[in-house]
């Protein structure tokens, strides 16, 4: 795994740490990258401290602590990073598998709709960032055989609560928008509130599992 790694501004007191110049996710590399976000909790000067998707932002104050100490323990962390965070919390989320997408999905991989659902609901899903839109969960562990291209012409509203497969990974619906995404069910547990201290559900290291619900026609 290659330690290549660019630091660069994201506006006044923010700086992102990018780690994969070849744009790949790899599941050892994002747990150094969450390790290293853990590891800035407790740095006087700091806001707010961002994993993404092969990237990390920290958002800081500047007249606290300078970018050039930001960029200084950036770097030296990701060097030392190793591929271990602190246990996540579990969640078990029910899902009813239909709608959509879902036969056409499974046709496509030349699977019957129970394969894909046995498979999607048998995977234990890792949280690898919150992103994209308030309290949306990029989860990996998605089962290879799952991994499916996003749809060529997005949707302009796939509904809150949509259990969704783009790529080689899964997610949920926190609300409703436009997604390229492929539906294969839906699920009411509630991902973002804006009303709670902490207002999305899920956070990056925790761990999900889907249980069937029901599977739709």
């Amino acid at each position: 795994m290659s330690d290549h790694f660019t630091i660069s501004d994201a506006g006044i007191g923010a700086l992102l740490l990018d780690v994969a110049g070849d744009g790949a996710f790899e599941e050892a590399r994002q747990a150094r990258l969450l390790a290293l976000a853990e590891s800035f909790a407790a740095v006087d000067g700091i806001d707010d401290v961002v994993p993404g998707m092969n990237n990390l932002m920290v958002v800081f104050d500047p007249l606290a602590i300078g970018a050039e100490e930001i960029g200084r323990r950036l770097a030296d962390g990701w060097r030392k990073s190793t591929a271990t965070i602190g246990e996540g919390r579990s969640h078990e989320i029910a899902v009813s598998y239909g709608g959509t997408d879902l036969a056409a999905f499974a046709a496509g991989l030349d699977l019957s709709v129970e394969d894909v659902v046995e498979r999607h609901a048998a995977a234990v899903y890792r949280v690898a960032a919150i992103g994209a839109m308030p309290g949306f969960p990029y989860l990996s562990g998605l089962d290879p055989s799952l991994a499916t291209p996003r749809r060529a012409v997005p949707r302009q509203g796939v509904p809150k609560g949509a259990v969704i497969v783009g790529g080689g990974q899964a997610g949920i619906m926190p609300i409703t928008a436009p997604s390229g995404w492929h539906i294969l069910g839906h699920t009411d547990f509630v991902l973002f509130d804006p009303h709670r201290a902490a207002p999305a559900t899920l956070r990056p290291g925790d761990t999900v599992r889907f249980t069937v619900a029901r599977v739709e026609p």
